[in-house]
């Protein structure tokens, strides 16, 4: 028998060890492995294990209590924790069957845990009886981390929503992730192996080379802004990140790219950029609304906004004013054009688009002007004047103030098609809505000053209207001094100085009516009395004052009762009378009339003089207003609203109807009073 074939403890080593020598040996090699070894008898128990696998328990084993394995407890891949005779050293020991390397968990004293490839094997004596079983174990837990890593790393790459490619420093494709399939339109099939150029501009490939030399060198590339195209030929904005991708040993092998579909980030930032500068705008246009109260001033600032913000080449605001002929559209600012090409230029401002920019509900916006079905339907021009500045897109909105009356209107052009946006006209909405504010501001602030104008004109008037008849009374009183003894030259200075104190006492108990209207200390005495009796004694006596002028009475013959404060009344009619003689100086007649009519008495007196513009109409009754153009005719502006005070106190009212050059007429009614009242 060869020495080969001699039982081990029989067999004589090569080099001369005894069999006790070589178990000696083979022990302090097993010492000393760094794979982890250890034994068990048929009961479980540990008979031997090396440094190695005590390092790898994290403990020494407990010889007599542990058993099968020396980790503190032992895990399936599943999670669940094994018994002593589930672990793969007992089932090999028990059960006689083949038994291949297993992977299973253990746990450390320290709480941490590995995984290990555990390699059980049955242990013979020279009997060929089985008489326990020997165990190689192997740490695996960093390899499977690390492929547990990898899988993830694949996982992301293929799930990623950027698209994910690798090539070499050839620039040679080597991966390609399912959203770069979707970013570029390149299968993995029709890709891999190809030229990144394939998904480059022909403009840009210098940039390729670029970025490849930054790679060769170490770099990196970070969130690169540029452009690449699709399959189809297509181009589009992406952001790349490119970094080197290295071997085992470090050397750098090629370049893995991120790239990310950025055009509709642009576009947002586009949008955000623009919000931002609408909202820099719409903020300007408030602090000029707020801080300014002159109306050209903040016209101009809100249609250079507009203009800017809807994009258009010019921009138009039309403001209504009134005149002496009527109500008409003029233009008041203009934007991005010069303001002498529409003045040269006659507006049919009757079109039916204009029309609705001044008085209608809304905006009006249109992608082509000319092609819409009331464009070119007016004389003369029948579409754009000549001069006109070219128009395609249009955009229009009123300006309605809060009272709901039309102001005018914002118009804006441009020479291009569909310029104008929903999101322009929105924004009209508010912009008109804040230039309607500003102008009612500004429209207060200007009767505020006009107001506060006719306070200062007031006080001068008042001041000469009370001197004139104290200098007058002082004079005569003088003339009397000197003269007392001649009773004829003094009787007439005394009548001329009594009426010069009567007309002071007219104007003082004007005053004194005007301060207790403001106090609401006006107190009326109600009686009831034949307002006819009262207009026919008025006149009587008003008669006798002025020789200018013939009144004519138009009587209905029949009583007209009334329950008012006949004192109050008696003023409200001599000065209706006093106005239509002053303000008729070339004529020399004037007419009243007294008549029933809907249960009310209505008092009209008529003048043919100098009449009142549509302005001093709807402001003859204002406190301290006197009619422009009327500076030589004397009054404190007080005798009209007085009398609307007292009529409208007794719940009748007063209007007035006049036409400049061709006279006044001014009625006032009252209730009419039946005895079963």
């Amino acid at each position: 028998m060869t020495n080969e074939n001699l039982p081990l403890k029989n067999r004589k080593t090569k080099v001369g060890l005894s069999k006790e020598e070589a178990f000696i040996l083979f022990g302090k090699i097993f010492d000393q492995s760094s794979m982890a070894f250890f034994c068990c008898n048929l009961a479980g128990n540990i008979v031997y294990c090396n440094n190695a696998a005590v390092k790898l328990w994290g403990r020494s084993p407990d010889y007599e209590n542990d058993l099968w394995c020396g980790a503190l407890r032992i895990y399936s891949l599943e999670g669940n924790v094994l018994n002593p005779e589930e672990c793969p050293m007992a089932v090999l020991a028990i059960n006689n069957v083949k038994l291949d390397p297993q992977e299973v968990i253990i746990e450390l004293p320290d709480g941490s845990f590995k995984r290990l490839l555990s390699s059980p094997q049955r242990l013979y004596n020279d009997n060929q009886e089985l008489i326990g079983v020997h165990n190689i174990l192997i740490d695996i837990t960093r390899q499977r981390e690390e492929e547990s890593n990898k899988n993830i790393l694949l996982e992301i790459v293929k799930s990623s929503n950027d698209a994910i490619v690798s090539k070499d420093l050839e620039g040679m494709i080597t991966s390609w992730n399912q959203s770069a399939e979707e970013l570029f339109g390149f299968s993995e099939q029709e890709i891999l192996g190809k030229s990144i150029k394939n998904i480059i501009p022909d403009e840009l490939l210098s940039e390729e080379e670029n970025i490849i030399d930054t790679i060769k060198s170490g770099g990196k590339i970070r969130h690169r802004h540029t452009i690449r195209k699709r399959k189809d030929g297509s181009k589009f904005n992406v952001s790349i990140t490119v970094s080197p991708i290295r071997d085992f040993s470090g050397k750098i092998i090629g370049a893995s790219k991120i790239a990310r579909d950025i055009t509709s980030f642009l576009k947002n930032q586009e949008k955000l950029k623009k919000y931002s500068e609408r909202l820099e705008i719409l903020n300007t246009i408030g602090k000029t609304i707020s801080e300014k109260l002159n109306v050209k001033d903040i016209l101009q600032k809100v249609i250079d906004a507009t203009t800017q913000l809807t994009g258009a080449s010019f921009g138009a605001f039309f403001y209504k004013t009134i005149s002496n002929s009527g109500e008409e559209l003029t233009l008041y600012n203009l934007s991005g054009a010069s303001k002498s090409i529409f003045e040269t230029m006659a507006m049919p401002r009757q079109t039916e688009l204009l029309h609705h920019a001044f008085y209608g509900d809304g905006p009006i916006r249109l992608d082509d002007v000319t092609a819409d079905n009331r464009y070119g339907q007016n004389f003369p021009h029948y579409g754009m004047p000549d001069g006109h500045l070219p128009v395609r897109s249009y955009l229009s909105m009123p300006v309605i103030s809060n009272s709901g009356k039309s102001i005018g209107g914002l118009l804006f052009g441009h020479p291009d098609p569909g310029v104008f946006k929903k999101e322009h006209e929105d924004l009209l909405i508010g912009i008109a809505s804040q230039a309607a504010i500003a102008i009612d501001n500004s429209e207060l602030f200007e009767e505020v000053t006009a107001l506060n104008a006719k306070k200062d004109e007031f006080i001068a008037l008042a001041s000469h209207e009370l001197k004139t008849p104290l200098t007058s009374i002082k004079g005569y009183l003088q003339i009397l001094s000197r003269n007392i003894h001649d009773r004829e030259l003094s009787g007439m200075f005394v009548e001329k100085a009594i009426k010069q104190a009567e007309r002071l006492t007219i104007l003082v108990k004007d005053l004194l009516n005007v301060s207790k209207i403001e106090a609401g200390k006006l107190e009326l005495e109600f009686d009831i009395f034949d307002l006819r009796e009262l207009v026919i004694e008025s006149i009587e006596n008003f008669a006798h004052i002025t020789r200018s002028h013939k009144i004519s009475f138009k009587d209905m013959q029949i009583p007209a009762l009334v329950k008012a404060d006949r004192q109050r009344i008696e003023q409200v009619m001599l000065n209706i009378l006093s106005n239509a003689v002053k303000y008729s100086p070339k004529a020399d007649s004037v007419q009243v009339e007294i008549e029933h009519k809907n249960g009310r008495v209505v008092v009209k007196v008529k003048d043919f003089g100098v009449g009142l513009s549509e302005i001093n109409q709807r402001k003859i009754f204002d406190r301290f207003y006197r009619a422009e153009g009327m500076a030589n005719v004397s009054g404190l502006g007080l005798g009209l609203y007085l009398a609307k005070e007292v009529i409208e106190r007794h719940g009748g009212q007063i209007t007035v109807e006049s036409e400049l050059d061709k006279g006044s007429e001014f009625v006032f009614s009252l209730s009419a009073y039946h005895p079963h009242d």
